[in-house]
């Protein structure tokens, strides 16, 4: 079988990291076996859809590297999920209910005080032709729910291996409200049939709702639907650092955000693609590598654990291995770009790419200098030889040392204050032929240069 995928969020938010890592672990399939990814747009919800969320989620997954194969938007289907709920009405599979909410819920506290399951009793299947006329002249538009056949529903799962669901244990779930519009269910199965979907990627969470939605594949399919029922993998859901549900903050940041707070992607996907699995906790070589290397039998079966310090890690990872020719236009954009060898000194100091705006006025000023001692500071100018290159700090603190006593920390720190303002960053060797000896002598002498 040829693998298909697919992603299908709601436009009526921002992406965050939860249905980011639904979205990758498809992605890692999908290419790890040769197979397409495909964009299913969720907007049959029409009044709470938005083209300015849609084109975000688009953008956050380019920005990503998680390009699709396929696109297609639920809103233009609607004939398809139409048909389809005419032949589960005409199998006897799809029933109208008239029941209001309010009714629903009293119905379902007599029967927890019962000590009965609160599931539906199918009382609209018992109606007679005039209870619903009675119904429909009081106004009532109907909710039309799905008959279960009550039975285990069983499938081998990809990620958690066999699994069994009872739907007698079960409400039959509605498909379509009483305004008519189609909840995500029905729509998603007709579009996994139609778009020959291989395999249903998604979160340990929906487990219960496959038993059912493996029954509508089978009642459409038995209705002369063509197609055939996918695959599924349910994975571990994420949980915060401290095994805890993630809280509201971080389990709803948003990719738009994390964009903003300087995070690359390649670190992201490689946190959310790596965390839960055997595989080591780094940054991949490239987000085809992380495919390339995915497999389900490496995920545990606990949650994964998300850690924004282990981000942070990798992010750092990540801009300490970036070439010259990938940071060039990133640095260009920012005024930074003070050639590949400002790069090469600065780069393993970064946490956040805009660090690199700090280094480069390190480099070219202005600094303002910190001297404690100007004494010392006037004696390393006078040592300071003519040439600045890569062998000079180590000539020079010699120099000062043999004539000032000091050595460790009280040698070098001084000489770093005075020339960066600060106590710690680059190399002193490596960064002092960029400062240039003018702006080092100005420096020592206290000036801001």
């Amino acid at each position: 079988m040829s693998v298909k995928v697919r992603f299908a969020p709601s436009p009526t938010g921002k992406l965050h990291v939860g249905n980011v890592r639904t979205a990758l672990v498809n992605w890692m399939f999908a290419k790890g076996q040769g197979g397409a990814f495909v964009l299913r747009i969720d907007d049959t919800d029409l009044a709470r859809s938005t083209a300015e969320y849609e084109q975000g989620i688009e953008d956050d997954l380019r920005w990503l590297g998680l390009v699709w194969d396929e696109r297609h938007n639920q809103s233009r289907r609607f004939d398809r999920y139409e048909a389809a709920a005419a032949a589960l009405k005409a199998a006897g599979r799809l029933y109208a209910c008239y029941e209001t909410s309010e009714e629903l819920d009293r119905r379902r506290k007599v029967q927890l005080s019962r000590g009965l399951p609160p599931i539906y009793d199918r009382a609209a299947l018992s109606l007679t032709p005039d209870e619903i006329a009675a119904f429909q002249a009081e106004g009532r538009r109907p909710h039309w729910r799905f008959r279960l056949e009550g039975r285990r529903v069983a499938w081998e799962d990809l990620s958690r291996g066999h699994a069994e669901v009872d739907t007698a244990s079960m409400s039959d779930p509605v498909l379509i409200r009483e305004d008519g519009l189609f909840l995500y269910t029905l729509p998603s199965v007709v579009d996994d049939l139609d778009m020959a979907i291989s395999h249903v990627i998604r979160g340990e969470d929906h487990v219960t709702n496959t038993g059912a939605q493996i029954e509508i594949f089978e009642a459409l399919i038995d209705a002369g639907w063509a197609g055939a029922v996918p695959g599924f993998a349910h994975m571990p859901l994420l949980v915060g650092a401290d095994g805890q549900a993630l809280s509201k903050r971080l389990g709803s940041l948003s990719i738009a955000e994390m964009r903003d707070q300087g995070q690359e992607p390649i670190a992201i996907v490689s946190h959310l693609g790596r965390i839960g699995t055997s595989d080591p906790l780094e940054v991949a070589d490239s987000i085809e590598a992380l495919g390339a290397g995915f497999a389900f039998e490496k995920m545990g079966r606990s949650p994964a654990r998300y850690d924004t310090a282990d981000l942070e890690r990798l992010n750092a990872q990540a801009l300490h291995a970036m070439s010259y020719d990938a940071a060039r236009p990133r640095l260009t954009a920012l005024d930074a770009d003070l050639g590949e060898a400002f790069w090469e000194v600065v780069r393993a100091n970064l946490q956040k790419f805009t660090d690199v705006v700090e280094m480069a006025r390190l480099v070219r000023g202005p600094v303002t200098p910190v001297i404690e001692d100007a004494a010392f500071a006037e004696t390393a100018a006078r040592l300071l030889p003519d040439t600045i290159d890569a062998g000079t700090w180590s000539a020079w603190t010699e120099a000062v040392k043999a004539e000032t006593g000091a050595k460790g920390r009280a040698l070098f720190q001084p000489l770093r204050l005075g020339l960066t303002g600060q106590t710690h960053g680059p190399e002193m060797a490596a960064l002092i032929p960029l400062i240039g000896r003018e702006r080092i002598t100005a420096r020592l002498k206290g000036e801001t240069a």
